[in-house]
């Protein structure tokens, strides 16, 4: 896409004013008297430090013969031409922002369009971002819900592109108004989702979800963000699910997907939730852990098992069978416990779940 040509000068009308004057043999004291306006206020028109309104272009029409059309027509442009000199230095300004975003990550990902020069491409990362300025952007992402996660701050330009991402693919999705109830029950037929092969997931759950109001998309990480998922609401009707898919296994997978479920039946429409590497296990973490944990395995029927498990994989089969989820989230939920080390059985894991390519 070619840049906009944009000219380091501005012509004020003035100059025609002036132009149309020495034609006339009129002086400005002249032209004062006949519009009736002080004679300050033409200098400062001719020379460009105000601006000529519609009503003052209808006084000069009548005295200079000039059309209001024509003079509100230079006016506009005077003033566009202003603002576009002034904004190229507020770009200029803004280069130094650019470091702390993954530039070359968003152009790789087409996220934005290469430019020419830098303050262009100042332009284009704020317009990706949907703010006007770095300050607006630092107010931005300074203000919302995800700066209390520690993972944030550790590189606030990565995740906030990475969140971004997410929101502009979820608003391409279509969603039904946000239904807590239809959720509540829907979430448990999703568990039979979790025995299906990685590849027949994606699109199932982007379409189930959607009728209970929420947008899932799958946004691979962005690098330093080590981020696996996260939660926003877009509007009161909309929510956003956001996976990264970063484990690649169905265990972590299905967890997070619980998990961040977890946040929007569990924390209210004011929250936004970022989940990294480790989940929480505090406060709302802790909640929305706890919540996936039960909703995969009630812990009364774990308990159950644990009691009568004689630590053999066919019966972790057996036992995920008759739950109706896959057996690598069995042993998730074992690892995460305590009851077996992260080394155990994990050729029950399938693997696969980078649902982002």
């Amino acid at each position: 896409m070619a840049e906009p040509f944009i000219p380091d000068y501005a012509v004020p009308p003035g100059e025609t004013l002036l132009e149309t004057l020495k034609k006339l043999g009129m002086s400005q004291a002249k032209l004062a008297a006949r519009a009736g306006r002080p004679l300050k206020t033409v200098n400062e028109i001719i020379k460009g430090k105000t601006a000529i309104t519609p009503e003052t272009a209808l006084q000069l029409e009548r005295v200079t013969g000039i059309p209001a059309t024509v003079l509100n027509a230079l006016e506009r442009n005077y003033r566009e031409a202003l603002a576009q000199k002034e904004e190229q230095q507020r770009l200029k300004a803004a280069i130094a922002w650019l470091p702390q975003i993954p530039v070359k990550e968003l152009l790789k990902r087409k996220c934005i369009e290469p430019r020419q020069s830098q303050e262009a491409l100042v332009a284009e990362v704020l317009r990706f971002f949907g703010v006007s300025s770095p300050k607006a952007w630092e107010q931005y992402w300074n203000g919302v819900a995800f700066r209390r996660s520690p993972a944030f701050t550790a590189s606030p330009g990565a995740m906030a592109a990475w969140l971004r991402i997410g929101e502009l693919e979820a608003h391409k999705i279509t969603c039904r108004p946000f239904d807590r109830v239809a959720f509540i029950h829907g979430l448990s037929g999703l568990r039979e989702l979790t025995v299906r092969e990685p590849k027949d997931i994606t699109t199932e759950l982007v379409k189930r979800c959607k009728t209970w109001g929420i947008a899932v998309v799958f946004t691979a990480a962005l690098p330093k963000t080590h981020v696996s998922g996260a939660t926003q609401w877009l509007t009161q009707d909309k929510a956003l699910m956001q996976l990264s898919c970063r484990f690649k296994a169905d265990d972590h997978f299905w967890f997070t997907f619980f998990h961040e479920a977890g946040h929007i039946l569990l924390h209210g429409k004011k929250g936004a939730f970022l989940d990294t590497q480790k989940l929480g296990t505090e406060g709302v973490e802790a909640e929305a852990n706890t919540f996936a944990a039960n909703l995969l395995i009630p812990p009364g029927t774990l308990r159950a098992f644990l009691k009568t498990w004689n630590r053999t994989a066919n019966a972790i089969r057996a036992f995920a069978r008759d739950l109706g989820i896959a057996p690598g989230i069995v042993v998730g939920q074992l690892q995460h416990h305590g009851v077996i080390t992260f080394r155990d059985f994990n050729a029950l894991k399938r693997n696969g779940f980078d649902l982002t390519t």
